[in-house]
């Protein structure tokens, strides 16, 4: 999983972004090339298999790796989550299996399987209310 996305449940509010993780779309090579298809469905068990044996209880893979858009898979283990962290320009999550629960500042959105949600454009964090995976589909920040 990329650095910046930690396990735990809603951060303490904080006023130190001193020590603030990479967000988790930073630090993804671009890797131009022909399009692939990919089988979600089996790429998404055999992750939730691992973050099962995973002591964090989190498993993630990226699936599509562009210069404008990222893609990818996270698995979860009920009771993990992905700390607060900061939004890329636009993002998605799409709910494979599982339930989840999204959240920036008071607003929170529940979403399970077959369920997508739009990530707010402000800090928001995630955390998994029953084990599941998601797709995650970003526009990363321009690089000029």
């Amino acid at each position: 999983m990329p650095e910046g996305i930690s396990i735990g449940g809603r951060p303490a509010d904080s006023s130190d972004d001193a020590h603030e993780a990479p967000a988790p779309w930073e630090g993804l090579p671009s890797e131009p090339g022909a399009p692939t298809v990919v089988d979600l469905t089996a790429y998404a068990d055999r992750l939730l298999a691992q973050a099962r044996s995973d002591a964090r209880g989190k498993a993630s893979a990226a699936v599509l790796k562009g210069a404008s858009q990222r893609a990818l898979l996270v698995a979860l283990t009920a009771g993990a989550g992905l700390a607060e962290h900061v939004s890329p320009p636009a993002a998605c999550l799409q709910v494979l299996s599982g339930r989840f629960r999204v959240y920036a500042g008071p607003e929170e959105w529940l979403v399970g399987a077959g369920q997508l949600v739009a990530i707010p454009e402000e800090r928001h964090a995630v955390d998994c209310l029953a084990d599941g995976v998601f797709l995650l589909t970003i526009t990363p920040p321009s690089s000029s």
